[in-house]
Protein backbone atom coordinates (compact mmCIF):
# COMPACT_ATOMS: atom_id res chain seq x y z
CA UNK A 1 0.00 0.00 0.00
CA UNK A 2 1.17 3.48 -0.88
CA UNK A 3 2.09 5.80 1.94
CA UNK A 4 -0.93 8.38 0.38
CA UNK A 5 -3.26 5.17 0.53
CA UNK A 6 -2.08 4.27 3.82
CA UNK A 7 -3.05 8.33 5.02
CA UNK A 8 -6.09 7.94 3.80
CA UNK A 9 -7.13 4.62 5.17
CA UNK A 10 -5.86 6.36 8.44
CA UNK A 11 -8.15 9.30 8.04
CA UNK A 12 -11.27 7.05 6.92
CA UNK A 13 -10.48 5.35 10.21
CA UNK A 14 -10.86 8.00 12.40
CA UNK A 15 -13.81 10.23 13.68
CA UNK A 16 -14.93 13.41 11.89
CA UNK A 17 -14.78 16.16 14.30
CA UNK A 18 -15.82 19.32 13.03
CA UNK A 19 -15.34 22.88 15.37
CA UNK A 20 -17.32 25.72 14.40
CA UNK A 21 -15.50 28.39 15.61
CA UNK A 22 -12.14 29.29 16.28
CA UNK A 23 -12.16 31.40 19.84
CA UNK A 24 -11.19 30.38 23.26
CA UNK A 25 -13.83 27.31 23.24
CA UNK A 26 -13.32 25.96 19.65
CA UNK A 27 -9.35 26.36 20.10
CA UNK A 28 -9.44 24.83 23.53
CA UNK A 29 -11.59 21.98 21.98
CA UNK A 30 -9.54 21.58 19.11
CA UNK A 31 -6.10 21.46 21.30
CA UNK A 32 -7.49 18.61 23.32
CA UNK A 33 -8.62 16.51 20.66
CA UNK A 34 -5.53 16.80 18.91
CA UNK A 35 -3.92 15.12 21.58
CA UNK A 36 -5.55 11.72 20.48
CA UNK A 37 -4.70 12.00 16.84
CA UNK A 38 -5.07 8.19 15.81
CA UNK A 39 -8.80 8.58 17.16
CA UNK A 40 -10.23 12.11 15.68
CA UNK A 41 -9.71 13.95 12.28
CA UNK A 42 -10.33 17.54 13.64
CA UNK A 43 -11.29 20.22 11.35
CA UNK A 44 -11.81 23.90 12.66
CA UNK A 45 -14.01 26.59 10.37
CA UNK A 46 -14.06 29.97 11.29
CA UNK A 47 -14.85 33.57 9.19
CA UNK A 48 -11.32 35.14 10.64
CA UNK A 49 -8.17 33.63 9.59
CA UNK A 50 -6.88 34.23 13.67
CA UNK A 51 -7.89 33.54 17.10
CA UNK A 52 -8.49 37.16 18.88
CA UNK A 53 -7.95 37.71 22.69
CA UNK A 54 -11.18 39.67 22.60
CA UNK A 55 -10.30 40.88 26.97
CA UNK A 56 -7.87 43.03 25.34
CA UNK A 57 -10.22 44.33 22.91
CA UNK A 58 -10.38 47.76 24.31
CA UNK A 59 -6.36 48.44 24.35
CA UNK A 60 -6.54 48.07 20.62
CA UNK A 61 -9.53 50.64 20.32
CA UNK A 62 -7.69 53.20 22.82
CA UNK A 63 -4.57 52.71 20.90
CA UNK A 64 -2.61 50.86 23.72
CA UNK A 65 -1.97 48.33 21.40
CA UNK A 66 -1.44 47.41 18.00
CA UNK A 67 -4.01 44.15 16.60
CA UNK A 68 -0.95 41.75 15.65
CA UNK A 69 -0.46 42.37 19.82
CA UNK A 70 -3.62 40.72 20.97
CA UNK A 71 -4.33 38.30 17.30
CA UNK A 72 -2.67 34.82 16.34
CA UNK A 73 -3.34 33.17 13.16
CA UNK A 74 -5.20 29.71 13.71
CA UNK A 75 -3.25 28.13 11.51
CA UNK A 76 -0.01 28.69 13.05
CA UNK A 77 -1.65 27.53 16.57
CA UNK A 78 -2.53 24.59 15.04
CA UNK A 79 0.93 24.25 12.80
CA UNK A 80 2.09 21.50 14.95
CA UNK A 81 -1.01 19.48 15.29
CA UNK A 82 -1.18 17.06 12.56
CA UNK A 83 -4.64 15.86 13.27
CA UNK A 84 -6.29 19.44 12.95
CA UNK A 85 -7.20 20.88 9.23
CA UNK A 86 -8.04 24.36 9.45
CA UNK A 87 -10.47 26.45 6.94
CA UNK A 88 -11.15 29.63 7.10
CA UNK A 89 -15.09 29.80 5.57
CA UNK A 90 -18.60 30.60 7.40
CA UNK A 91 -21.19 27.78 8.05
CA UNK A 92 -24.38 28.98 6.28
CA UNK A 93 -26.36 25.60 7.31
CA UNK A 94 -26.13 22.22 8.88
CA UNK A 95 -28.00 19.35 8.52
CA UNK A 96 -28.17 17.18 11.57
CA UNK A 97 -29.17 13.02 10.67
CA UNK A 98 -29.42 10.36 13.47
CA UNK A 99 -26.17 8.91 14.73
CA UNK A 100 -24.21 6.77 12.79
CA UNK A 101 -24.85 8.77 9.76
CA UNK A 102 -22.86 11.64 9.19
CA UNK A 103 -24.39 15.38 9.22
CA UNK A 104 -23.29 17.60 6.96
CA UNK A 105 -22.58 21.57 7.54
CA UNK A 106 -22.51 24.43 3.97
CA UNK A 107 -19.81 26.57 4.06
CA UNK A 108 -19.54 29.82 1.46
CA UNK A 109 -16.52 27.40 0.17
CA UNK A 110 -16.96 23.64 0.39
CA UNK A 111 -19.49 21.38 2.11
CA UNK A 112 -18.47 19.71 5.45
CA UNK A 113 -19.06 16.09 6.80
CA UNK A 114 -18.70 15.05 10.49
CA UNK A 115 -19.52 12.70 12.89
CA UNK A 116 -19.60 14.81 15.77
CA UNK A 117 -20.10 18.89 15.80
CA UNK A 118 -19.05 21.51 18.09
CA UNK A 119 -20.73 25.00 18.08
CA UNK A 120 -18.21 27.28 19.33
CA UNK A 121 -19.66 30.32 17.56
CA UNK A 122 -19.80 33.15 20.30
CA UNK A 123 -21.87 35.86 20.74
CA UNK A 124 -22.46 39.34 18.58
CA UNK A 125 -23.21 43.06 20.01
CA UNK A 126 -26.91 43.21 20.65
CA UNK A 127 -28.90 46.40 19.87
CA UNK A 128 -32.19 44.97 21.83
CA UNK A 129 -33.84 45.23 18.39
CA UNK A 130 -32.67 48.79 17.30
CA UNK A 131 -29.84 47.05 14.32
CA UNK A 132 -29.85 50.57 12.90
CA UNK A 133 -28.01 52.01 15.91
CA UNK A 134 -24.86 50.31 14.59
CA UNK A 135 -23.52 52.61 12.27
CA UNK A 136 -23.82 54.97 14.50
CA UNK A 137 -22.51 53.11 17.76
CA UNK A 138 -20.43 50.33 16.84
CA UNK A 139 -19.88 47.16 19.54
CA UNK A 140 -16.74 46.13 20.27
CA UNK A 141 -16.35 42.16 19.20
CA UNK A 142 -14.29 41.95 16.49
CA UNK A 143 -10.98 43.51 15.37
CA UNK A 144 -12.39 46.07 12.59
CA UNK A 145 -14.84 47.03 15.08
CA UNK A 146 -11.79 48.13 17.82
CA UNK A 147 -10.01 49.97 15.18
CA UNK A 148 -12.83 52.32 13.91
CA UNK A 149 -13.42 52.75 17.31
CA UNK A 150 -9.77 53.78 17.76
CA UNK A 151 -9.90 56.04 14.63
CA UNK A 152 -13.57 58.33 15.42
CA UNK A 153 -12.10 58.61 19.21
CA UNK A 154 -8.36 60.05 17.82
CA UNK A 155 -9.90 61.60 14.78
CA UNK A 156 -12.46 63.64 17.06
CA UNK A 157 -9.74 65.51 18.50
CA UNK A 158 -8.14 66.46 15.46
CA UNK A 159 -11.12 67.81 14.00
CA UNK A 160 -11.53 69.62 17.68
CA UNK A 161 -8.54 71.15 17.05
CA UNK A 162 -9.13 72.45 13.62
CA UNK A 163 -12.70 74.20 14.19
CA UNK A 164 -13.37 77.43 15.50
CA UNK A 165 -17.34 76.85 16.20
CA UNK A 166 -17.44 75.86 19.45
CA UNK A 167 -20.73 74.24 19.73
CA UNK A 168 -19.00 71.51 17.06
CA UNK A 169 -15.72 71.26 19.43
CA UNK A 170 -17.63 70.29 22.42
CA UNK A 171 -20.05 67.41 20.63
CA UNK A 172 -16.38 66.06 19.50
CA UNK A 173 -15.19 66.31 22.80
CA UNK A 174 -17.74 64.40 24.52
CA UNK A 175 -17.81 60.72 24.59
CA UNK A 176 -20.45 58.38 25.35
CA UNK A 177 -20.27 54.87 25.88
CA UNK A 178 -23.58 52.94 26.94
CA UNK A 179 -23.36 49.87 28.77
CA UNK A 180 -21.78 49.29 32.40
CA UNK A 181 -20.18 45.92 32.55
CA UNK A 182 -16.47 45.37 32.27
CA UNK A 183 -16.25 46.40 28.54
CA UNK A 184 -18.23 50.01 29.21
CA UNK A 185 -15.87 50.37 32.17
CA UNK A 186 -12.44 49.93 30.68
CA UNK A 187 -13.18 52.13 27.41
CA UNK A 188 -14.60 54.82 29.72
CA UNK A 189 -11.41 54.68 32.33
CA UNK A 190 -9.24 54.69 28.95
CA UNK A 191 -10.67 57.30 26.69
CA UNK A 192 -10.51 59.86 29.90
CA UNK A 193 -6.84 58.71 30.71
CA UNK A 194 -6.16 59.47 27.03
CA UNK A 195 -7.99 62.92 27.39
CA UNK A 196 -6.39 63.89 30.71
CA UNK A 197 -2.38 62.26 30.44
CA UNK A 198 -1.71 61.13 27.03
CA UNK A 199 -2.88 63.81 25.17
CA UNK A 200 -2.82 66.69 27.80
CA UNK A 201 0.54 68.65 25.77
CA UNK A 202 -0.80 67.10 22.16
CA UNK A 203 -2.73 70.20 21.13
CA UNK A 204 -2.73 74.16 20.96
CA UNK A 205 -6.11 75.33 20.41
CA UNK A 206 -8.13 72.65 22.22
CA UNK A 207 -7.54 71.60 25.76
CA UNK A 208 -7.94 67.74 26.02
CA UNK A 209 -8.91 67.93 29.40
CA UNK A 210 -12.15 69.38 29.40
CA UNK A 211 -13.20 65.95 27.22
CA UNK A 212 -16.77 64.74 28.80
CA UNK A 213 -16.59 61.13 29.10
CA UNK A 214 -20.40 59.87 29.99
CA UNK A 215 -20.96 56.36 30.57
CA UNK A 216 -24.44 55.66 30.78
CA UNK A 217 -25.94 52.56 32.32
CA UNK A 218 -29.46 50.97 32.52
CA UNK A 219 -28.84 49.12 35.90
CA UNK A 220 -28.91 50.48 38.88
CA UNK A 221 -24.97 49.94 39.47
CA UNK A 222 -21.68 49.50 37.67
CA UNK A 223 -20.32 46.09 37.12
CA UNK A 224 -23.86 44.48 38.28
CA UNK A 225 -21.69 40.67 38.22
CA UNK A 226 -19.21 42.30 40.75
CA UNK A 227 -19.49 42.89 44.74
CA UNK A 228 -21.39 45.71 45.17
CA UNK A 229 -18.42 47.09 47.10
CA UNK A 230 -16.20 47.01 44.20
CA UNK A 231 -18.97 48.35 41.91
CA UNK A 232 -18.82 51.45 44.35
CA UNK A 233 -15.05 51.27 44.10
CA UNK A 234 -15.10 51.29 40.23
CA UNK A 235 -17.69 54.22 40.17
CA UNK A 236 -15.09 56.15 42.14
CA UNK A 237 -11.97 55.91 40.47
CA UNK A 238 -14.01 56.44 37.05
CA UNK A 239 -15.31 59.63 38.61
CA UNK A 240 -11.80 60.33 39.87
CA UNK A 241 -10.86 60.43 36.09
CA UNK A 242 -13.61 62.64 35.79
CA UNK A 243 -16.11 60.34 33.56
CA UNK A 244 -19.60 60.74 34.17
CA UNK A 245 -21.61 58.23 35.21
CA UNK A 246 -25.54 57.85 34.82
CA UNK A 247 -27.08 54.71 36.00
CA UNK A 248 -30.39 53.74 35.92
CA UNK A 249 -30.39 55.25 32.57
CA UNK A 250 -31.81 54.32 29.36
CA UNK A 251 -30.45 54.64 25.65
CA UNK A 252 -33.69 55.15 23.73
CA UNK A 253 -32.43 56.55 20.32
CA UNK A 254 -29.27 56.61 18.97
CA UNK A 255 -28.64 59.18 15.74
CA UNK A 256 -26.00 60.72 14.11
CA UNK A 257 -24.02 63.40 16.09
CA UNK A 258 -25.41 61.98 19.54
CA UNK A 259 -27.59 60.16 22.24
CA UNK A 260 -30.98 60.50 23.12
CA UNK A 261 -31.77 59.64 27.08
CA UNK A 262 -35.47 60.03 27.90
CA UNK A 263 -36.11 64.11 27.29
CA UNK A 264 -32.31 64.91 27.23
CA UNK A 265 -30.49 64.88 23.97
CA UNK A 266 -26.59 63.98 24.64
CA UNK A 267 -24.54 65.75 21.16
CA UNK A 268 -21.51 63.66 20.43
CA UNK A 269 -19.43 62.44 17.44
CA UNK A 270 -18.22 59.22 19.04
CA UNK A 271 -20.55 56.65 20.68
CA UNK A 272 -19.55 53.12 21.51
CA UNK A 273 -21.93 50.30 22.71
CA UNK A 274 -21.11 48.36 25.05
CA UNK A 275 -24.72 47.38 26.29
CA UNK A 276 -25.15 43.62 25.56
CA UNK A 277 -24.56 41.12 23.21
CA UNK A 278 -26.69 38.26 21.44
CA UNK A 279 -25.92 34.60 20.69
CA UNK A 280 -25.08 33.61 17.25
CA UNK A 281 -27.12 34.03 14.09
CA UNK A 282 -26.29 30.38 13.61
CA UNK A 283 -28.64 29.57 16.42
CA UNK A 284 -31.59 31.24 15.03
CA UNK A 285 -31.03 28.66 11.58
CA UNK A 286 -31.09 26.06 13.95
CA UNK A 287 -34.28 26.70 15.47
CA UNK A 288 -35.48 27.20 11.64
CA UNK A 289 -34.70 23.73 11.05
CA UNK A 290 -36.67 22.30 13.90
CA UNK A 291 -33.32 21.21 15.70
CA UNK A 292 -33.57 23.66 18.69
CA UNK A 293 -35.81 25.94 20.48
CA UNK A 294 -34.22 28.71 21.84
CA UNK A 295 -34.71 30.40 24.88
CA UNK A 296 -35.87 34.38 25.51
CA UNK A 297 -32.21 35.76 25.04
CA UNK A 298 -31.78 33.32 21.71
CA UNK A 299 -29.31 30.72 23.24
CA UNK A 300 -29.31 26.60 22.78
CA UNK A 301 -30.27 24.70 25.01
CA UNK A 302 -27.74 22.01 26.18
CA UNK A 303 -27.88 18.94 28.46
CA UNK A 304 -25.62 18.27 31.61
CA UNK A 305 -23.04 17.28 29.01
CA UNK A 306 -22.93 19.96 26.76
CA UNK A 307 -24.66 17.83 23.82
CA UNK A 308 -27.44 19.71 22.62
CA UNK A 309 -30.99 18.72 23.38
CA UNK A 310 -32.16 15.67 21.07
CA UNK A 311 -29.03 15.22 19.07
CA UNK A 312 -26.01 13.64 20.93
CA UNK A 313 -23.98 14.23 18.31
CA UNK A 314 -23.87 17.65 18.62
CA UNK A 315 -22.26 20.00 21.43
CA UNK A 316 -22.24 23.82 21.73
CA UNK A 317 -20.55 25.85 24.38
CA UNK A 318 -19.45 29.11 25.26
CA UNK A 319 -21.84 32.74 24.62
CA UNK A 320 -23.87 30.95 21.92
CA UNK A 321 -25.59 28.92 24.47
CA UNK A 322 -27.37 28.91 28.61
CA UNK A 323 -26.13 26.78 31.09
CA UNK A 324 -27.06 26.88 34.66
CA UNK A 325 -23.79 26.23 37.58
CA UNK A 326 -24.33 25.82 41.09
CA UNK A 327 -23.87 29.69 41.55
CA UNK A 328 -26.93 30.04 38.21
CA UNK A 329 -26.33 30.88 34.97
CA UNK A 330 -22.59 30.90 33.46
CA UNK A 331 -21.71 33.98 32.22
CA UNK A 332 -20.08 34.75 28.62
CA UNK A 333 -16.37 34.97 29.45
CA UNK A 334 -13.00 33.51 28.39
CA UNK A 335 -13.12 30.79 31.11
CA UNK A 336 -16.09 29.60 30.44
CA UNK A 337 -15.55 28.64 27.19
CA UNK A 338 -11.92 27.23 27.50
CA UNK A 339 -13.59 25.22 30.11
CA UNK A 340 -16.36 23.63 28.36
CA UNK A 341 -14.33 23.15 25.22
CA UNK A 342 -11.69 20.73 26.80
CA UNK A 343 -14.51 19.09 28.30
CA UNK A 344 -16.36 18.75 25.21
CA UNK A 345 -13.28 16.87 24.71
CA UNK A 346 -12.78 14.47 27.50
CA UNK A 347 -16.44 13.50 26.80
CA UNK A 348 -15.86 12.88 22.79
CA UNK A 349 -13.04 10.54 23.92
CA UNK A 350 -14.92 9.15 26.26
CA UNK A 351 -18.31 7.99 24.38
CA UNK A 352 -15.44 7.10 21.86
CA UNK A 353 -13.93 4.65 24.81
CA UNK A 354 -17.52 3.34 25.59
CA UNK A 355 -17.49 5.31 28.78
CA UNK A 356 -20.33 7.93 29.41
CA UNK A 357 -20.02 11.26 29.09
CA UNK A 358 -19.56 13.64 32.49
CA UNK A 359 -21.57 16.46 33.62
CA UNK A 360 -19.81 19.91 32.98
CA UNK A 361 -18.51 21.25 36.07
CA UNK A 362 -17.32 25.13 35.80
CA UNK A 363 -14.13 25.83 38.02
CA UNK A 364 -15.09 29.63 39.14
CA UNK A 365 -12.01 31.92 38.36
CA UNK A 366 -13.48 34.88 39.33
CA UNK A 367 -13.46 38.40 37.27
CA UNK A 368 -11.46 41.35 37.00
CA UNK A 369 -11.29 44.73 35.37
CA UNK A 370 -9.74 47.83 35.02
CA UNK A 371 -10.19 51.14 35.43
CA UNK A 372 -7.01 52.70 34.57
CA UNK A 373 -3.27 53.22 35.32
CA UNK A 374 -2.74 51.53 38.62
CA UNK A 375 -7.09 51.15 39.26
CA UNK A 376 -8.69 47.38 38.87
CA UNK A 377 -11.04 45.47 40.65
CA UNK A 378 -10.45 41.59 41.45
CA UNK A 379 -13.14 38.82 42.93
CA UNK A 380 -11.91 35.78 43.20
CA UNK A 381 -14.64 33.72 45.87
CA UNK A 382 -14.67 35.78 49.17
CA UNK A 383 -11.38 37.45 48.31
CA UNK A 384 -12.16 41.23 46.89
CA UNK A 385 -9.34 43.04 45.86
CA UNK A 386 -9.28 46.65 44.61
CA UNK A 387 -6.78 48.96 43.89
CA UNK A 388 -2.69 48.65 42.45
CA UNK A 389 -2.61 45.20 43.25
CA UNK A 390 -5.92 44.43 41.86
CA UNK A 391 -3.95 45.86 38.79
CA UNK A 392 -1.26 43.82 38.52
CA UNK A 393 -2.96 40.90 39.06
CA UNK A 394 -5.09 41.69 36.15
CA UNK A 395 -2.23 42.45 34.03
CA UNK A 396 -0.74 39.01 34.98
CA UNK A 397 -3.75 36.98 34.06
CA UNK A 398 -4.19 38.67 30.77
CA UNK A 399 -0.09 38.40 29.91
CA UNK A 400 -0.31 34.33 30.99
CA UNK A 401 -3.41 33.47 28.54
CA UNK A 402 -2.23 35.38 25.80
CA UNK A 403 -1.86 33.50 22.81
CA UNK A 404 1.70 33.06 21.61
CA UNK A 405 5.46 34.28 23.67
CA UNK A 406 6.12 36.84 20.87
CA UNK A 407 2.77 38.40 21.84
CA UNK A 408 3.59 38.50 25.31
CA UNK A 409 6.83 40.34 25.38
CA UNK A 410 5.01 42.94 23.00
CA UNK A 411 2.35 43.55 25.34
CA UNK A 412 4.58 43.34 27.94
CA UNK A 413 6.46 46.19 26.37
CA UNK A 414 3.86 48.34 26.09
CA UNK A 415 2.30 48.49 29.02
CA UNK A 416 5.76 49.09 30.78
CA UNK A 417 5.90 52.10 28.33
CA UNK A 418 2.67 52.93 28.65
CA UNK A 419 2.74 53.13 32.75
CA UNK A 420 5.88 55.27 32.75
CA UNK A 421 5.22 57.57 29.70
CA UNK A 422 1.17 57.52 29.65
CA UNK A 423 2.04 57.43 25.61
CA UNK A 424 -0.06 54.98 23.92
CA UNK A 425 1.99 54.34 20.53
CA UNK A 426 -0.77 53.00 18.50
CA UNK A 427 -2.41 56.15 17.91
CA UNK A 428 -2.27 56.58 14.29
CA UNK A 429 -4.42 57.94 11.56
CA UNK A 430 -4.16 56.72 7.93
CA UNK A 431 -5.17 59.51 5.36
CA UNK A 432 -7.92 57.56 5.23
CA UNK A 433 -9.07 57.66 8.27
CA UNK A 434 -9.36 61.31 8.62
CA UNK A 435 -10.99 61.58 5.40
CA UNK A 436 -13.46 58.74 6.32
CA UNK A 437 -13.99 61.05 9.51
CA UNK A 438 -14.60 64.21 7.28
CA UNK A 439 -17.01 62.58 5.10
CA UNK A 440 -18.79 60.71 8.06
CA UNK A 441 -19.49 64.26 9.53
CA UNK A 442 -21.26 65.88 6.84
CA UNK A 443 -24.93 66.21 7.37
Amino acid sequence: MSQSSARAANAASRQRVLIVGGGFGGLSAALSLSRWPKHFAITIVDRKNHHLFQPLLYQVATAGLSPADIASPVRHILSGHTSVTVFQDEILDVTLNKSPLPGTALGRRRKYEFDTLILACGSETSYFGHDEWEIHAPGLKTLEQATEIRRRIFSAFERAEATSDQQLRQRLLTFVVVGGGPTGVELSGAIAEIARMTLACDFRNIDPSSTRVILIEGGTRLLPSFDPALSARAKQDLEGLGVAIWTSTTVTNVLKGGVQVGATFVASDCVIWAAGVSPSRINRMLQGKGYAVLDRRGALPVGPDLRLIGHHQVYAIGDQIRFEGKTGVLPGVAPVATQQGRHCAINIMRLHSNKDPLPFCYFDKGQMATIGRKKAVLEFGRMKIAGFFAWVGWLVVHIYYLIGFKNKILVLFQWAYSYFTYGRGARLLMEQDWLASDEQAKP
